[in-house]
């Protein structure tokens, strides 16, 4: 008797799946382009000289590598006391607000409140809230209990803005968690911080990590509420330092350029030490 040989099949490579991976690539790639042009203008303009930019216009190249705009930003704006005071604040609103969104979404989510679906509503409710609506009434309430100019206010206010979307998001993720690992640490006589500490944080740390991530960034690049309530120069963060340097009737452009670049290479730094931290975190979403 012949035995019959398994006829083994062809498996397709993942890298090779026809034309529609490369058209997805190139349109991929053509946005990313697209997307870096300002970044290219902002670069190019930083290092130009006023006559430069008043002969030859943004699109021209600088015929000088002109510096003098990096140091009378760094000089006029006290740019390493705003970075300082974006960095408190953000880094604050990042930290507070992840623990506010857990502690909130662990007693929806777990703790199964009367109305909780009314409350997640609320929640998302008020972070659609625009942040007109909010400025007068904060700036009232601010300066009514002797908030006002201080980063204490502005931390305050964004822990509550960013931990509504916090709440929201982490809510829907304990509403269908295991229940058999809250029966188990139940039997085993565990109470609710334990079961919080010791259950449930394990299982929502990269979720955690990129909430802290994007609060961060999001915290840093607030500017009106900042432009409301700051209006010491030892107060105010990095987005309200560059508008400074814009007038009604007069804009140094290579300045404000070579501001612009000074002020965003902390937060590229921030997002490159991170970026591990946001990929395991969406990973680890997508494989639950």
């Amino acid at each position: 008797m012949i035995a019959k040989v398994p006829v083994r099949r062809k498996v397709r490579d993942r890298h090779h799946r026809g034309a529609s991976r490369w058209v997805v690539l190139a349109g991929v790639t053509v946005g990313a382009l697209v997307m870096l042009v300002p970044f290219v203008f902002m670069l190019l303009n930083a290092f130009k000289s006023p006559g430069d930019y008043s002969s030859g216009g943004p699109l021209s190249w600088p015929t000088e590598f002109y510096t003098t705009g990096l140091r009378t930003y760094w000089s006029t704006v006290n740019f390493p006391l705003k970075l300082w005071n974006s960095t408190l604040i953000a880094g604050s609103v990042a930290v507070l607000g992840v623990v506010v969104s857990l502690f909130n979404a662990y007693a929806l989510g777990i703790g199964r409140v009367r109305g909780r679906l009314w409350i997640v509503g609320v929640f998302l409710l008020a972070n659609m809230l625009p942040q007109e609506a909010l400025v007068y009434p904060l700036y009232h309430v601010a300066k009514e209990v002797g908030l006002y100019n201080t980063r204490l206010s502005v931390i305050i206010i964004f822990t509550v803005v960013q931990s509504a979307f916090g709440t929201y998001l982490l809510a829907s993720v304990l509403g269908t968690f295991p229940r058999a690992l809250l029966e188990a640490a139940a039997l085993d006589g565990a109470g609710t911080w334990t079961v919080l500490w010791r259950v449930v944080l394990p299982h929502l740390r990269p979720t955690l990590a990129v909430l802290l991530v994007f609060f961060f960034i999001w915290t840093w690049n607030e500017f009106l509420i900042p432009l409301v309530m700051l209006i010491d120069n030892q107060t105010q963060t990095v987005p309200v330092a560059l508008a400074s340097l814009q007038g009604d009737r007069l804009m140094d452009a290579p300045t404000t350029n070579a501001g612009a670049l000074i002020s965003l290479v902390p937060a590229i730094l921030f997002f490159l030490i991170f970026q591990r931290t946001l990929a395991r975190g969406i990973t680890a979403g997508a494989e639950k």
